[in-house]
């Protein structure tokens, strides 16, 4: 049977099968919902408390600062609509870089007579420091830039950002969807309003993700209803996915810094073969991710790669899976002054906790392989 080499874990990951046991349960005889008075409810809710404390443990959060949602985009939605519905339309400022669910509800509050500003990333994808020190100088009252870049990898200085954020008068909201499981993150630490996290980034199930919120923070809720989760997000919880979710946060961090070094090696070995190849590298100046790998080919377009990688069975991506329907380049490498048609050949490797250095070797030899065919094939069309 055909197994193709997993090469996309930044889009999700497979579950962990300590997490997949941990869930069986409440997807069986433990079914009861966690609102129920009775010892069906009981056990459900207690499940809930307790991943709840797992998670809130991973960023060294306080359990009731922990708003579980349906997963990353439902949380900076419910952070950037429902903190600005508690408040007299102003400024948002978020960064050049963010995720679609970050940048579309943004965009969104300029209905509402709010007034949207991008903070610009330099050539390697962080945060200029000047334009940023002067928006600030225009008040804003919201402030939203992720921690790692889903598609380059690169890391923002949240804690600098955080606090000239503050210093303005706004609340400061990150995304650390990626930055979860891959880096040691504190939300305490960090001095964030707010901070949203998924679970299937890190070998969770799909459907989870949670806001961790300051408790001085008030938002207007999405979802209206039966008041749970502190009345931030009615519904009747989602016991075994958010079961899963606190299992697989408790495990990203106790296998953190084994797997972080393993997978840094890795990534450095391979962009050392893709520089061999011609390949260029995105946001390879700054910090980064230990695990991504974002690179181009002059003259090569990223989804007939795509396309031909997976055919020879390799699972690799041309940018954020979110965006996978849109022809459009990325608009974080266009943001970074890339070409546009360079931008158009981009290619995403984001490794795993099981990806091995042999696959890694069979990827590096197709990718060549294939490489020399796409440059013969267009030598013979000119």
């Amino acid at each position: 049977m055909f197994a193709p080499t997993y090469l996309d874990h930044n889009a999700t990951t497979p579950l962990d099968p300590r997490v997949r046991e941990a869930m069986l349960p409440y997807l069986d005889a433990r079914f009861g919902n966690p609102s129920s008075r009775h010892e069906y409810g009981r056990q459900a809710r207690a499940a809930v408390d307790r991943a709840r404390e797992q998670v809130a443990a991973a960023v060294g959060a306080h359990p009731t600062e922990v708003v579980f949602t349906s997963g990353g985009s439902e949380a900076n939605n419910l952070f950037i609509k429902g903190a600005a519905a508690q408040m007299k339309p102003g400024l948002i400022v978020v960064g050049a870089s963010e995720h679609p669910c970050v940048r579309e509800p943004a965009r969104q509050l300029e209905r509402s007579g709010w007034r949207r500003e991008t903070a610009p990333i330099d050539a390697s994808g962080r945060i200029r420091a000047d334009a940023f020190a002067e928006l600030m100088k225009q008040s804003p009252r919201l402030v939203s830039v992720m921690a790692a870049n889903n598609e380059t990898g690169v890391l923002q200085e949240i804690d600098r950002l955080a606090a000239e954020a503050r210093a303005a008068g706004a609340l400061f909201h990150t995304d650390a969807v990626q930055a979860l499981g891959k880096m040691p993150i504190s939300f305490r630490a960090l001095s964030v309003s707010a901070m949203t996290m998924s679970s299937h980034k890190i070998h969770g199930p799909l459907g989870a993700g949670a806001l961790v919120l300051d408790k001085r923070v008030e938002l207007a809720p999405l979802v209206a209803g039966g008041g749970q989760e502190r009345g931030l997000r009615s519904g009747t919880e989602n016991v075994a996915a958010i079961v899963g979710f606190g299992a697989a946060a408790e495990i990203a961090v106790a296998e953190l810094n084994e797997w972080t070094s393993r997978a840094a090696r890795q990534r450095d070995a391979l962009e050392a073969s893709l520089l061999g190849l011609g390949a260029r590298v995105f946001g390879a100046g700054a910090a980064r991710l230990p695990n991504t790998a974002f690179f181009a080919f002059d003259h090569v377009d990223g989804e007939t790669l795509v396309a031909k990688l997976d055919r020879a069975g390799f699972a690799v991506a041309s940018g954020s899976a979110c965006s996978s329907a849109d022809p459009r380049p990325s608009a974080t490498l266009l943001a970074m002054g890339v070409e546009d048609e360079v931008a158009r050949g981009a290619i995403r490797v984001s490794l795993g906790r099981d990806t091995q250095d042999e696959a890694l070797a069979r990827f590096v030899k197709t990718l060549g392989e294939t490489l020399q065919g796409l440059r013969t094939l267009s030598a013979v069309a000119v």
